[in-house]
């Protein structure tokens, strides 16, 4: 190993991408530790740096060169020792002047003295918070005043950030590109009009409400109006994510829907609200869209308040059919209160867009009006790669024995499906046609029943969901 030149070391150490293998290597030379001491990009740790403080500052010492930095606290006890706290927080960000990716995960000893040290960190372009219950809107302020460099910031179940002074710091620098809020109580969708000219940057979008505060921030009129009165540019957007939200017109995040004209994935679950001009709209600005994920709430879900039931039909999966040729993926997905006849789609309208788009991902839950008919349908669909189809009860072993006949389908996935049996896999057997088959809580398909189905086989069983 002495005489290997630098350079073939480097490679093998790059081949070896899992911690605990590096970890190893280089235990086995002195060469390779310090070869691997010099490389080191990234670290993670958590429970396991006992004492905290000195062993992180430890391993900004051996590890000069880092990067990226992951801390996780997820399921620490008391009994395993001290967190790391406000000073361990004071020596990472003096100890690594390369950092540019930080995350802290369940570091519940970290307070907004901690973070303000961040400030520091001129490189920091990525911080990621997940639970940080002590952290505040002043600390995430202290770090975007700082790190000018700050393009990407996710926030994951942060209660305490009430104070919103940091989004209109963020929209006064115009260099965000990746916001995630999720399940932070204190922040809604009106509060994001703070961005600003910030929207003219942002490539990704993802903003998620608890749903048992979905209605606790309260739209007053004024505003409504910013809303409405603001010009709020999406031509960078590239993915949208709204989980839980409320599109009414006019108000919040429905002012984005229709105006991003590059945007090439969207995901709205459970957003109450949603009609099919929105979809409409954004399939005729967003050309380019490639993947589409739609989880409807049942009428169950939706405000008392509302006399006639807001429901998307066919005709917005026939403006994606019609104005985005390059539509890729496609999931459907109905909540646990729906009822058959209440299905919004019927099996022309998502044929229909199989048949007119390149899709290679198709993705039913609870999706009722697609059957043994439909399964037929999609021997012709010669891009269809990938089905997964979770509580479509109107799919028996006749249609299932037809998935030998889909030109290029390499992976299926069934998940919670009454109506198939060992039976329809039958043909299957001993043809590997298939890549992957994952089956899950189908209770009539057994582990016996789906061997040589496919190269891979998955199988897990817990019919729980049945009763």
């Amino acid at each position: 190993m002495d005489d290997l030149p630098d350079q073939i070391a480097w490679d093998i150490l790059d081949m070896i991408k899992r911690t605990t293998d590096k970890n190893s290597v280089s235990l086995t030379c002195k060469r390779l530790h310090e070869l691997d001491n010099e490389q080191r990009k990234s670290i993670r740790v958590g429970c396991g740096l006992n004492p905290a403080n000195e062993a992180l500052t430890s391993l900004c010492n051996r590890f000069q060169k880092l990067e990226k930095v992951e801390i996780s606290y997820s399921g620490w006890m008391s009994k395993l020792g001290k967190q790391l706290d406000d000073k361990g927080l004071y020596n990472l960000s003096i100890g690594c002047p390369f950092l540019t990716d930080l995350t802290l995960s369940y570091c519940t000893f970290i307070t907004d003295a901690g973070l303000s040290h961040l400030a520091s960190c001129s490189n920091l372009s990525a911080l990621k918070l997940i639970f940080t219950p002590r952290i505040s809107g002043f600390g995430i302020l202290s770090v975007v005043v700082g790190c000018k460099s700050l393009i990407l910031l996710h926030l994951i179940r942060c209660l305490n950030i009430t104070s919103m002074e940091w989004l209109e710091y963020l929209g006064k620098l115009e260099s965000l590109e990746d916001l995630c809020i999720k399940n932070c109580r204190a922040i809604g969708e009106g509060d994001l009009i703070k961005l600003g000219n910030t929207w003219r940057k942002l490539k990704r979008l993802q903003f998620e409400v608890d749903a048992n505060y979905r209605y606790m921030k309260v739209y007053d009129r004024l505003a409504v109006d910013q809303w409405q009165k603001q010009y709020i540019p999406c031509d960078s957007m590239l993915e949208l994510k709204l989980v839980n939200g409320i599109i009414s017109p006019g108000r919040g995040l429905a002012c984005v829907l229709g105006k991003c004209k590059n945007l090439e994935k969207v995901h709205l679950d459970m957003c109450v609200g949603v009609k099919d001009s929105d979809i409409i709209n954004l399939a005729r600005k967003s050309s380019n869209l490639r993947s589409i994920s739609l989880r409807v709430p049942s009428d169950f879900s939706l405000p008392l308040l509302m006399n006639n039931p807001i429901r998307l039909t066919d005709q917005c999966l026939e403006a994606l059919a019609q104005n985005c040729s390059r539509l890729e993926s496609v999931r459907l997905s109905f909540s646990d209160g729906e009822f058959p006849s209440f299905s919004s789609f019927t099996l022309h309208g998502i044929l229909n867009l199989v048949q007119k788009c390149p899709i290679r991902e198709l993705a039913l839950d609870h999706v009722y009006s697609f059957n043994d008919v439909g399964m037929e349908a999609l021997c012709s669909a010669k891009y269809l790669e990938t089905l997964e189809l979770t509580r479509c009860q109107e799919i028996t072993d006749e249609g299932l024995e037809l998935v030998g006949q889909f030109p290029r389908l390499c992976v299926l996935k069934l998940s919670k499906c009454l109506g198939v049996t060992d039976d329809g896999l039958k043909p299957l057997v001993g043809s590997y046609k298939l890549e992957l088959l994952a089956v899950d809580d189908c209770p009539q398909i057994s582990e016996r029943g789906i061997q040589g189905a496919a190269n891979s086989v998955t199988f897990k069983q817990d019919l729980s969901w049945m009763y």
